[in-house]
């Protein structure tokens, strides 16, 4: 069937309606009104899809209650004096669902014979169209707003490198007037750019050469003459598989590269002081080195430490110390070249590279600190002095590269603080072989207290009148299974510089203690006297360790003797006077080892609650002959008389020596006049055959 349109419809010889088959025809939505009473009169199949209504509800429906909107409701009422109007527009409708449906709407009068007629009205639904173009609207908006949006600059052109879109971030970057970028004038604005980069005529051979790829990525950086750094990324644009341009973004690294940059030069920087660090120096010296193995020159390294900077801030707080700190930089710096560095590696340590500095070099260099050094610190109303210990290492004799060096250079340091501080020394690599070995001789001592190699000896201690055993003195011995037995005067201080000290004391003591209650077991009455270290006291739970190993193995307290050497009373007497005390409260025996080889004073020993006091060995071995020894000796045993307190000498290998300490009213004394020390079961065998040991009933020395 051949479909009528709305204009053919006008020119219908239509002395009726039209026939229904005609408005069926139709592909737009169709209405008839009649002209004089306004309603519905015919409709076709269309018109009901469209708003969902069936044909009845309609026909007969007044056209101004299908009015959706205000203009067509002022047209309805206007249309009864003004045949001849007519609109054209788009309008909403509303469907039978409360929809609001967006269509083509078309009203035109039909004019019958005798001057009545009808009203057609037509309808196409563009409903879905609108909402694809709403859509298509929103999407470009949001996009546009994400552009605006965006950190980065952005600027789009087509393959000729023409701008087809940018936002106002790229504009900002580039500093562009308004007016030149709504001009479009390409030419215009690629100038402005090449004018506002560091080197333009790179800028545009770049530029040239992107163009030339277009399917190729590209990132680069821009200087621009005010000192930025843009990241230009430059990206292909496809549309259905195609390229059909590039899209540029800008990005401003200045602030980025400026803060990169801080970063890098507060990774180098002591904050403090604000002189190159540890880090920074390494880089220094591996510079130095290059530039002494090509011309053939010598450089030195000094590490300086500060004496006892322990005390400043102990005693006056560490914002004095760090005021300390910062003038001990400036003098540093002021006794140094400019072409030098000086460096604080952490603390109060100090490194000084000296370029072109032989060993006459680094010397001098050494005593201009020490010359600045001397001065007194001032700070409000204290003054004091600060001295400093130097290590010296010299390129390339003392090390290839920055660790070995500043290793070189710690360890002469510490020369000097053994040595008494407030000096400086230079690297001596023969001495390397020492510290190896030491470290060697640290690991397996771990080792050996692991895997029970360590043992106890006892040497018995007697009373110089009756010749009876009174105790016995525990000493450690070590057999490794490779090197052999080991002297304690070789891992010792090994174990007192290392720390390690304080758990072989740990186990000396709890063996010790074992032992002596085994022996009280079987019937033989044995104090026991046990060693200890200065840092193995000063463990705040020491008094409970001795506590806990007596428990443990159910000794009397008063068969234990722990023997202190005189730094540990004298160090700290105020805490040991109160380790001691509660040492004491346990019932534990005490004395001085090693007395006369360090300081102790009168008024300290007469606080302590110490029993006896024994004479070091160094000065027993020139007995009877040396005078000095002699007139130390008998010095030593009048001071114990007038303490009260017990006296035993150690290390008496002679009957002539035994004679004379007898004379001098010593106590006690061991040694291998009557024998070394002894394995547990020998010495219990020594002594039980030779009968002189305290019986079981004898009261605790």
């Amino acid at each position: 069937m051949r479909l009528l349109s709305l204009d053919t419809l006008r020119h219908l010889p239509t002395p009726a309606l039209p026939e229904a088959g005609l408005l069926e025809g139709l592909l737009e939505a169709v209405w008839l009104v009649d002209a004089r009473s306004r309603c519905v009169l015919a409709v076709n199949t269309a018109a009901t899809q469209l708003l969902g209504l069936d044909a009845d509800a309609l026909i007969g429906q007044p056209v101004e209650n299908l009015a959706a909107t205000p203009e067509d409701a002022m047209f309805w009422l206007e249309a009864a004096g003004n045949r001849a109007a007519s609109i054209s527009s788009d309008t909403w409708m509303r469907h039978a669902d409360g929809r609001m449906l967006w269509v083509t709407r078309r009203i035109g009068f039909v004019e019958q014979e005798g001057g009545t007629g009808y009203w057609l009205v037509a309808m196409r639904d563009q409903t879905r169209e609108r909402q694809a173009e709403e859509d298509r609207e929103t999407l470009v908006g949001e996009l546009r707003a994400t552009l605006e949006s965006t950190a980065d600059g952005i600027l789009v052109t087509d393959l000729d490198g023409r701008m087809r879109s940018f936002n106002q971030r790229f504009a900002a970057l580039w500093g562009i007037a308004d007016e030149l970028l709504l001009q479009r004038d390409d030419a215009a604005v690629q100038a402005w750019m090449r004018r506002s980069v560091i080197d333009g005529e790179a800028y545009a051979l770049r530029l040239a050469a992107i163009r030339e790829a277009p399917l190729l990525p590209s990132c680069d950086r821009l200087r621009l003459l005010d000192g930025r750094v843009l990241e230009r990324v430059s990206l292909p644009q496809f549309s259905r598989g195609r390229p059909i341009g590039r899209v540029h973004s800008f990005r401003d690294l200045s602030e980025q590269l400026a803060a990169s940059q801080r970063i890098e030069e507060l990774s180098q920087l002591d904050l403090l002081t604000g002189l190159p660090n540890r880090r920074a120096l390494a880089t220094r010296i591996d510079y130095a080195q290059a530039m002494a193995r090509r011309e053939g020159l010598v450089f030195a390294l000094l590490n300086v430490d500060l004496d006892r900077f322990k005390q400043i801030n102990d005693t006056l707080g560490h914002s004095y110390g760090d005021r300390v700190l910062k003038e001990v930089a400036q003098r540093l710096k002021t006794a140094l070249r400019e072409v030098d560095t000086v460096a604080r590696l952490s603390g109060d340590d100090f490194a000084l590279l000296i370029h072109q500095a032989d060993a006459r070099g680094a010397e001098l260099a050494a005593r201009r600190v020490q010359d600045a050094m001397s001065r007194p610190f001032s700070f409000d109303t204290l003054s004091f002095t600060v001295t400093c210990s130097i290590g010296i290492a010299l390129f390339p004799g003392d090390g290839g590269d920055a660790d070995a060096l500043l290793a070189s250079a710690e360890r002469a340091m510490h020369w000097v603080k053994e040595s008494g501080r407030a000096g400086f020394r230079f690297h001596q690599p023969r001495k390397d072989v020492d510290l190896l070995s030491r470290m060697r001789l640290d690991h397996a001592m771990r080792q050996a207290l692991q895997q029970g190699q360590f043992r106890l000896h006892y040497q018995p201690q007697l009373a110089l009148d009756s010749g009876r055993v009174i105790g016995a003195e525990a000493l450690i011995r070590w057999r490794d299974p490779l090197r052999g037995e080991i002297s304690p005067a070789e891992f010792i201080p090994v174990a007192e510089e290392s720390g390690f000290i304080v758990a072989i004391g740990q186990w000396v003591l709890r063996e010790a203690v074992e032992q002596a209650a085994q022996w009280l077991r079987q019937g033989l009455h044995m104090p026991v006297a046990v060693n200890v270290s200065a840092l193995q006291f000063q463990q705040p739970a020491f008094v409970e360790a001795v506590a806990e190993a007596l428990r443990a193995a159910g000794l009397p307290a008063a068969l234990l003797e722990l023997e202190l050497t005189e730094s540990i009373l004298v160090r700290d007497a105020d805490g040991a006077l109160k380790r001691l005390e509660a040492l004491a409260a346990l019932g534990v025996q005490m004395s001085i080892d090693d007395f006369g080889t360090g300081y102790s004073s009168l008024g300290y020993l007469k606080r302590f609650p110490i029993q006896r006091l024994k004479i070091d060995r160094s000065f027993i071995q020139g007995l009877p002959e040396d005078a000095s020894d002699a007139g130390i000796v008998n010095a030593v045993i009048q001071m114990g008389r007038a303490l009260r307190l017990q006296v035993i000498a150690e290390g008496v290998e002679t009957e002539a020596q035994r004679e004379f300490l007898r004379g001098a009213g010593c106590d006690e004394f061991q040694g291998w006049l009557y024998a070394p020390a002894l394995a547990p079961l020998a010495f219990e065998q020594q002594v039980r055959q030779q009968g002189a040991a305290a019986p079981a009933e004898a009261p605790p020395r």
